[in-house]
């Protein structure tokens, strides 16, 4: 017995001694000196505030000239940066890299690549992500690696990795026909990269795999292939039934989680809208009518603009025609669905393009289609917060939310470029990266 005991306090030991070092410090304070301060909800930034962290948690903010400085804090002067809420990407892929399709494209990664390469992959996109500011992620589907993003978040939130906070979709549904991989001989059994459902029975029970294997959102895509109509529309061949959407919603919901559903155009999208999907990703070509049908369901739109500008086939060609198409007519559904006042929350596809990229390219297009710039600030921060159903948590600096921090030189309200160079970043009170102001790291 005494030797189970001894055995018992060493593991308690060496366990305790992991989490310390890689886990929150849960009673340090921290101080920063904001010389302006836009704080993710409010539509105009403060000057000179100091921000009162005690662990992971912001417990004051204020201006400096009556702030109060608890004794012994570590103090980060960043009064001469604009400082903001860390960054929430909406709309991910980690375990997806802008394949080239000389390098085999798509296909190679679920036909060669073994999945400890792939999540080794996915390990570096998320701190990628984490240097840029971003210290949260909606992650929607993991392209043929499984549950692997369960795997990834538990390494971040267990201090194995930094990376930001995920929250994750597992495997994604589609139906038959609906996803790659695809044109392979049809004697031959290839994998897909989502897991695929026919009727409502198999579309509840995916539902219900991979809520019980964590899913935190459940990602189902009603288009898949696009291409230019004989009206020269963009059309989109659709997927699940609004029964199957039905049946995923229904379960879905009845967890407390919520469903994220990819939608170019067409018979999809509307089978998207009335089959009841909390969030349509794309949204290539919107309706008045579908734009209209939004507002009164309270369906978010997560647009993901600048990736459809990457890889266009020539013009003369049907698939040039087609990717020339979705940037048009995305964004004149974009201007249409700010203007008619849908919920719109950032989201980048990245992965879609290389993790190499800025994240933040993004900003730049909502404002050139219609966003100031504090709005497209605010669909990264407290309107996106608010669709993962975590406002006052993340995408704010208020007392209560937790201290996720970044910072820039310059003025973002000015020029939203300087978003993509982002100098300070903090998650969860520990500072990963500054290069802006003195202070002690964590």
């Amino acid at each position: 017995m005494k030797r189970w005991l001894t055995l018992l306090m060493v593991a308690f030991a060496v366990s305790g001694g992991r989490a310390q070092n890689s886990g929150p410090v849960l009673k340090s304070m921290t101080v920063i000196r904001a010389g302006v301060l836009i704080d993710g909800e409010s539509n105009s930034p403060r000057r000179n505030q100091v921000i009162v962290i005690r662990g992971n948690q912001i417990v004051e903010v204020s201006d400096a000239a009556s702030a109060r400085i608890p004794s012994g804090a570590d103090v980060i002067d960043l009064s001469q940066a604009t400082v903001l809420p860390g960054l929430i990407d909406a709309h991910t892929h980690i375990f997806l890299q802008g394949e080239e399709p000389d390098q085999g494209g798509y296909d190679v990664q679920l036909l060669k690549y073994p999945l400890a390469f792939r999540a080794a992959r996915a390990t570096v996109a998320v701190g990628r992500a984490l240097e840029q500011g971003f210290t949260t992620l909606r992650d929607v589907e993991t392209e043929g690696a499984g549950y692997g993003d369960v795997g990834i978040k538990q390494a971040i939130e267990g201090g194995y990795i930094p990376g930001p906070r995920l929250f994750v979709s597992t495997r994604a549904i589609s139906s038959t026909g609906g996803y790659p991989l695809e044109g392979y001989a049809p004697e031959i059994e290839v994998p897909k990269g989502v897991q695929i459902i026919d009727g409502p029975v198999e579309a509840r029970k995916a539902a219900r795999e991979q809520l019980d294997h964590g899913a935190d959102w459940i990602k189902v895509y009603m288009t898949h292939r696009s291409w230019v109509g004989k009206n020269g529309e963009l059309a989109s061949q659709p997927t699940l039934t609004v029964e199957e959407l039905r049946a995923i919603v229904d379960e879905t919901h009845g967890w407390g989680k919520k469903v994220a559903c990819h939608s170019y155009s067409g018979i999809g999208m509307q089978r998207a809208l009335d089959g009841g999907c909390d969030s349509i990703e794309h949204g290539l070509t919107l309706t008045d009518a579908q734009v209209a049908q939004m507002v009164k369901q309270g369906t978010w739109l997560c647009p993901t603009l600048s990736v459809y500008y990457y890889d266009h086939a020539p013009a003369d060609t049907p698939d040039g025609q087609r990717d020339r198409k979705r940037v048009s007519d995305h964004a004149e559904s974009f201007r249409k669905a700010f203007k008619a006042g849908v919920k719109i929350a950032f989201g980048t596809d990245a992965g879609g393009f290389p993790w190499t990229d800025p994240i933040a390219q993004e900003f730049p297009r909502m404002v050139e289609f219609g966003m100031s710039p504090m709005q497209a600030i605010q669909s990264a921060t407290s309107r996106a917060a608010e669709l993962l159903d975590m406002k006052g948590k993340i995408g704010v600096i208020a007392p209560g939310a937790y201290a996720d921090v970044i910072a820039v030189s310059g003025d973002p309200l000015a020029d939203v470029k300087v978003l993509g160079n982002v100098g300070f970043v903090m998650k969860d009170g520990r500072v990963f990266k500054n290069e802006l102001g003195p202070g002690q790291k964590r």
